[in-house]
């Protein structure tokens, strides 16, 4: 069971919208104190008989910069990007201006039935992939009830 629906990912979009939209209109750094420290990225989720298998874009991180832990029931998936913003002299011609950004991206989810200890993740090209085996429940089998005597 994996739910898709990103914890307060509604109320993140609809600030994010407003803060791009005071953004457009002013200086950014103004209202840099007010951005939402925690962003979101794309994924998508495909389950077979054995697994669960997530696919997440992550341009531009590295296996460093990612952390994936599972603390039953929630699978995290947690990037940090630090970047800088610099201003500097340019009569030595160095840069006038270096923009970065600081921030996390953070996507949880709600899993159960999982064998935690053989998930598997890979990145390449800035694509996460996890293989999230489901746990195997034993088959059942008929119990014969023996006579009283």
């Amino acid at each position: 069971m994996f739910d898709l629906v990103p914890f307060g990912k509604r109320r993140e979009d609809a600030f994010g919208q407003l803060m791009k939209s005071f953004g457009d209109a002013f200086n950014d750094d103004f209202f840099a104190p007010l951005k939402s420290s925690t962003l979101s990225f794309k994924t998508d989720i495909r389950e077979t008989e054995q697994a669960y298998h997530v696919e997440a874009e992550l341009p531009g991180f590295t296996k460093e910069n990612i952390n994936i832990d599972y603390a039953a029931p929630y699978l995290t998936i947690k990037a940090v990007h630090q970047e800088e913003n610099n201003t500097e002299d340019t009569e030595k011609g160095h840069f006038v201006r270096k923009e970065r950004r600081y921030g996390e991206y953070v996507r949880r989810f709600y899993v159960e039935d999982i064998d935690a200890d053989a998930i598997d993740a890979s990145l390449k090209d800035g694509l996460l992939k996890l293989e999230i085996p489901k746990r195997q429940r034993p088959e059942g089998r008929r119990i014969e009830i023996q006579s009283g005597e």
